[in-house]
């Protein structure tokens, strides 16, 4: 009997610090798509709550909406053409606001209506307000007007307030948008002032985007506010050699020193983290310790939110995920986003639990 004396080959962790994505404006906007987590979402697989007759009716309002963007485009291209007429600006509400608490499912029902306005995927769009921020940072102003104003619809998740210029500028984008004929959806995140309330009322969010809240129709949704539940506990780290060795045993894994990811992702722009993850089946990393300053702390809520979109499981030593933001950074302004990385980044690491028992 011959015996084999090949050894094992195990796999050869990726470095996503080793990685400087260069992604063409095409794609930018071509992933503005509902993440992986809601490609089969509906409006018939959403359950409203018998005991909120709200839900029933957002399902009902929101296919009515979408089937109204059926028609022809006000321009039918982002690009003016000679002797056109400048479309007229629109009478009635040309967007939605879903306004309801955390856990009612607004980006489900914002997905659904994605899915269900009856144009090709290239005159859709969908984003967060911080990619939406990113691809103007990424294109530049007029060439992200240019290049939306061909879509039938925008969808925003979690329009954030707490930046003053952010808004402005997305106000100003958006204005230019339904100006061209755009129709837009919104759900929003809670001012920084309102975190203990659990919602963030319409008046408030039509309120900050001034000009535009004539262009916008309110969607109250009501619902159980899960996040009064708590955050979930973290799972407790590993140790430097188990996530070494997971590394090493997971094919297609990452494997960084997390204090050198934190530098590597400033010389990255935000819109590229995406391209960042391609192909990343899992990410381990070593040595997890408090981010040193807000700059840092915000691109890595940038991480954390194209890792969740994508269900890439998180394995790491060092620190537990709810010790990454210092107390202070967690009663600032822009806290709520500290809370949604925690949450989403434990939620990633109990995903990322099997790594070690295989």
């Amino acid at each position: 009997m011959v015996v084999s004396t090949t050894p094992i080959t195990e796999a050869v962790p990726l470095s996503l610090c080793a990685r400087e994505p260069r992604v063409p404006a095409d794609r930018l906007v071509a992933e503005m798509v509902p993440p992986p987590r809601f490609d089969s979402v509906r409006f018939k697989t959403y359950v409203p709550d018998p005991n909120q007759p709200s839900q029933t009716e957002a399902v009902t309002v929101l296919s009515s909406f979408a089937a109204g963007l059926g028609g022809a485009h006000a321009t039918g291209s982002g690009r003016r053409r000679w002797f056109s007429k400048k479309p007229a600006a629109p009478t009635a509400p040309r967007g939605v606001y879903l306004d309801g608490g955390y856990g009612v499912g607004k980006t489900h029902l914002l997905a659904s209506l994605w899915h269900a306005t009856p144009a090709e995927p290239a005159l859709k769009a969908f984003g967060t307000f911080v990619e939406l921020t990113n691809l103007v940072g990424a294109l530049g102003f007029q060439q992200t007007v240019q290049t939306l104003s061909g879509h039938r619809l925008l969808c925003i998740d979690e329009f954030e307030l707490d930046d003053p210029g952010d808004t402005v500028l997305v106000s100003t984008l958006l204005g230019r948008l339904v100006e061209a004929g755009v129709a837009l959806a919104a759900t929003s995140n809670t001012l920084p002032g309102k975190l203990g309330e659990g919602r963030f009322a319409a008046a408030d969010f039509l309120r900050e985007i001034q000009g535009l809240s004539a262009h916008f129709r309110p969607l109250r949704i009501d619902g159980e506010d899960y996040r009064h539940r708590g955050l979930p506990e973290a799972p407790a780290p590993f140790l430097d050699e188990q996530v070494t060795r997971a590394a090493h045993a997971t094919e297609g894994a990452s494997l960084d020193h997390f204090p050198q990811l934190l530098e590597h992702l400033a010389r990255v722009h935000p819109s590229r983290y995406g391209a960042l993850t391609d192909g990343v089946r899992a990410v381990c990393l070593t040595d997890v310790r408090p981010v040193p300053d807000q700059s840092t702390a915000l691109r890595l809520v940038v991480l954390a939110d194209r890792l969740y979109d994508r269900e890439v499981p998180v394995l790491a030593s060092g620190l537990p995920f709810d010790r990454l933001f210092s107390e202070e950074m967690l009663k600032g302004g822009y806290r709520k986003k500290y809370f949604r990385a925690i949450s989403r980044l434990t939620a990633l690491a109990r995903d990322a639990k099997g790594l070690v028992e295989q």
